[in-house]
């Protein structure tokens, strides 16, 4: 394998800026996240329906995204969305009500799902072009991303700048970004750099509904740090700057784990990496929920993240090398089962909630962590996908 390219480095750069671009982007609604649900008078419940209409969107507009790619290109699709997502993601700063801002989450979802896709698509051809592993540092980036997000909504939630003035502020400063990397990402096809598939899928259908679980659980823990760290940590007297560092610990560990992940896994193994992270999350979320505390917790949350951070990116590149299916299709499904997990955790930890506490609701990550160790021996045992 020759080595990369000027042209594959800038579009490694590319790639990981749009990635940025797009881990920033929700981000930094989740520290006003609090606010929002004060303003509009929302219970957890009503909370957590409204923000389950982002996966829903995700659902829908995913099974489209391999058809989009097809017709416009990955590269397109990618940096370009984040444009209209930024715009979509203003209207979650203008919502009067539950219905308006459950639409602007669920056109947010849509986009993003869309994104996701393209984004990952694009980075495996990079990464297919370098000749070894380097889809955890473009997550790890896309983490970096989430806590400048998160970092810069916990400030203006601290100096109390207008939720709107916030929210079109960062859509501009994102969207030129994606819209310069746009300029130096691959031209050509998207299967330029592929081999042609083996037509064998049998038991690589089943490796992939495994995988699509593994990063649904992947999704669980995100989904707790993003929709209901800032809201329990409220609930211990935590003021508003603080409440919004739970979802900076966890994306912060993440971003760590992730940007190490690739040296990590060629050392000990994929699968070894997963199952151990699994038990790492599992375990610092409860013992932080059993011994509630502001600084416990935050502790908590920076283990699920630290424990999970290759989950996701190692169950979509497992996806979508998997033997006997079309290019994309894997990375496609394993995706829409993510965007499952997005889907139900919400709306399920907002009625545990209610019901009983939030801290109750918050055993979810606990309970991914700890399928995540038992499925997760059905993850290739390498930095490549040789499954069992």
């Amino acid at each position: 394998m020759p080595a990369p390219t000027t042209a594959d480095t800038r579009a490694r750069v590319a790639v990981a800026g749009v990635f940025l671009t797009n881990g920033a982007l929700y981000a930094t609604v989740v520290p006003r996240l609090p606010e929002i649900k004060a303003d509009l008078a929302l219970s957890n419940a009503a909370l957590g329906t409204a923000l389950a209409a982002g996966p829903l969107g995700a659902l829908i507009a995913g099974l489209f995204a391999p058809a989009l790619i097809n017709r416009l290109r990955s590269s397109r699709v990618a940096a370009l969305g984040i444009v209209a997502l930024s715009l979509a993601v203003i209207g979650i700063g203008i919502a009067p009500g539950w219905l308006p801002l459950a639409l602007a989450l669920l056109v947010v979802g849509a986009l993003d799902s869309v994104i996701d896709v393209a984004q990952n698509t694009h980075g495996l051809r990079v990464q297919r072009r370098y000749g070894r592993s380097i889809v955890n540092s473009f997550h790890g980036v896309w983490s970096i991303g989430a806590v400048t997000g998160g970092l810069l909504g916990s400030l203006a939630a601290g100096l109390r700048i207008p939720l709107l003035a916030h929210l079109t502020g960062a859509a501009a400063l994102f969207s030129l970004v994606a819209v310069v990397c746009y300029r130096f990402m691959l031209p050509g096809p998207d299967d330029s750099e592929r081999t042609p598939p083996i037509h064998a899928p049998g038991r690589a259908i089943w490796l992939m509904i495994a995988l699509g679980v593994l990063a649904a659980c992947g999704a669980v823990v995100e989904d707790s740090g993003s929709s209901w760290s800032a809201i329990y940590l409220t609930g211990l007297h935590a003021g508003a700057a603080t409440a919004g560092l739970g979802f900076v610990c966890l994306q912060t560990a993440m971003t760590i784990g992730r940007l190490i992940g690739d040296r990590v896994t060629d050392r000990l193994g994929q699968r070894t990496v997963v199952r151990w992270g699994g038990g790492i999350a599992a375990l610092g979320m409860g013992a932080a929920l059993a011994v509630p505390s502001v600084w416990l917790t935050l502790v908590g949350f920076t283990l699920a993240g630290l424990g999970t951070a290759t989950l996701i990116p190692a169950a979509m590149h497992s996806a979508d090398e998997l033997p006997g299916l079309t290019a994309g299709v894997g990375l496609t499904v394993v995706s829409w089962m993510l965007r499952i997990g997005s889907l139900i955790s919400p709306p399920a930890v907002g009625l545990v909630a209610d019901a009983t506490s939030l801290r109750i609701g918050l055993l979810s990550v606990v309970l991914a962590g700890a399928v995540v160790v038992v499925l997760g021996r059905t993850m290739a045992t390498g930095s490549t996908s040789h499954h069992p």
